[in-house]
């Protein structure tokens, strides 16, 4: 969700308006870039918190402070930050999980270093439990999607201020069918999806709509608004899928070069196409569009998995992107993990994620829900016996070894040693 562009230039070389069968040609064409897997990426987002009262909330010139400090050093990542002060570190594309593991390493090294400096330090939690919630970045984007989520609630809120992920970028896959092929890797992605929500649930809450959740992030996803968060329908071709979803899904935004970039009232893309108002839509327009959907796995010509919450420890970020590096890039632990979780479809059913039983009985149970645990166990020694093959260090291998004996074969997840470390309704004080 960093994609932050300033406003247009008043005066901008004029563009021609976009047809829908032109926007449904570009959508349909840029979402999957198929071809042998290569890279690997992950974007690692953080709470900033005080290093000896993690608990209390940081006044906004403490934050600007640290991200100044933080944006000033070479960092080899791109570094960003969201809209309630989350700090965002997002990889270049690796030729290996090594290299992609090494260089946020040593950018997280460097950040920790500047931050401390401060008093300061990075939380991994899915969900930042102090409150109040509030937008630290004043922007004409981020002022129309708090009034745009403001229309169903206080979820958009609390996604755009109080989340933190790991999102993990692997590529879309071979064209033809098989198990590097881009059709499996998209129903893999969104069956697994389920089990990597479960393993690293980290966002445990104890009041509100979401009390008893493991991963309450996941529930406060899903109710942003009617569609955004959503997955296409799993069962129909994946192009022309989410070219659907993402034309008749609303617009957030329509940019200008005034201040406010409010679109009306549930004018959908498809809707704007075809009746060019407020303005005849460009292509730019689209493609900042395709910046505003939020599903769990989002197709940028690779697939952007955005399922997992962001994980404690200095480490705890490395060992879901290793698991699902292998799970994906690994012919036999593709093959071994598709066979796992086909297991789950009928779970999954006709619903989209996360909204189906299959991904709230994720959120809630995380591995206390006996098929995702054994489909977790599963996947895991899968992974675990694909890292050699994919010439990752020992330390990754030992991490995910570690978590694997921690959590997934006693049905544990992170947000449970949450739960050891905090009284029920001490939500301001983890």
């Amino acid at each position: 969700m960093h994609q932050d562009s300033t406003a247009p230039p008043c005066q901008p070389p004029p563009e021609v308006p976009l047809s829908e069968a032109a926007a449904e040609d570009l959508v349909h064409g840029i979402c999957f870039k198929t071809g042998p897997p290569r890279l690997v990426g992950a974007e690692l987002e953080w709470l900033v918190v005080d290093a000896e009262r993690p608990w209390i909330p940081l006044d906004a010139d403490r934050l600007t402070a640290a991200h100044d400090a933080a944006g000033a050093l070479p960092l080899r990542s791109r570094f960003t930050v969201e809209p309630g002060g989350q700090l965002e570190l997002s990889s270049a594309p690796a030729r290996s999980l090594t290299a992609c593991v090494d260089g946020l390493q040593a950018d997280l090294t460097a950040v920790r270093g500047a931050l401390g400096a401060q008093g300061l330090a990075l939380r991994g939690l899915g969900r930042d439990p102090r409150r109040p919630y509030r937008r630290l970045l004043d922007s004409p984007r981020y002022r129309a999607m708090e009034s745009y989520f403001d229309r169903t609630g206080p979820a958009g809120r609390a996604m755009m201020c109080a989340s933190a992920s790991v999102q993990v970028c692997v590529d879309a896959g071979l064209e033809e069918p098989g198990p590097l092929g881009h059709g499996r890797r998209w129903r893999l992605a969104h069956l697994l999806g389920a089990v990597l929500v479960a393993a690293f649930a980290n966002s445990p809450a104890h009041e509100g709509p979401y009390a008893g959740w493991r991963c309450a992030r996941q529930g406060i996803w899903s109710d942003i608004d009617a569609r955004r968060a959503l997955a296409p329908p799993l069962d129909a071709e994946p192009r022309d899928a989410w070219t659907r979803h993402a034309l008749d899904t609303e617009v957030m935004c329509v940019r200008s070069c005034g201040p406010s970039w409010q679109a009306p009232d549930g004018l959908t893309f498809r809707d704007w196409l075809r009746t060019g108002g407020p303005r005849p839509p460009t292509r730019a327009d689209l493609d900042y569009h395709l910046t505003t959907l939020f599903p769990p796995v989002r197709p940028r010509g690779h697939l952007e998995l955005r399922m997992i919450d962001a994980q404690p420890g200095e480490d705890g970020w490395l060992v879901p992107v290793a698991v699902t590096h292998a799970l994906f890039d690994d012919p036999e632990a593709a093959e071994t993990a598709y066979r796992v979780v086909k297991a789950l479809a009928d779970a999954y059913g006709g619903r989209r994620a996360p909204r189906n039983r299959l991904w709230r009985t994720a959120a809630r149970a995380g591995l206390a829900d006996p098929d995702l645990r054994a489909a977790a166990v599963a996947c895991f020694a899968a992974a675990a016996e694909a890292l050699p093959r994919l010439r990752a260090s020992t330390h990754v291998s030992d991490t995910v070894g570690a978590f694997a004996e921690r959590y997934v074969l006693r049905g544990r997840c992170p947000a449970d040693d949450q739960d050891q470390r905090q009284p029920a309704g001490k939500e301001t004080r983890p």
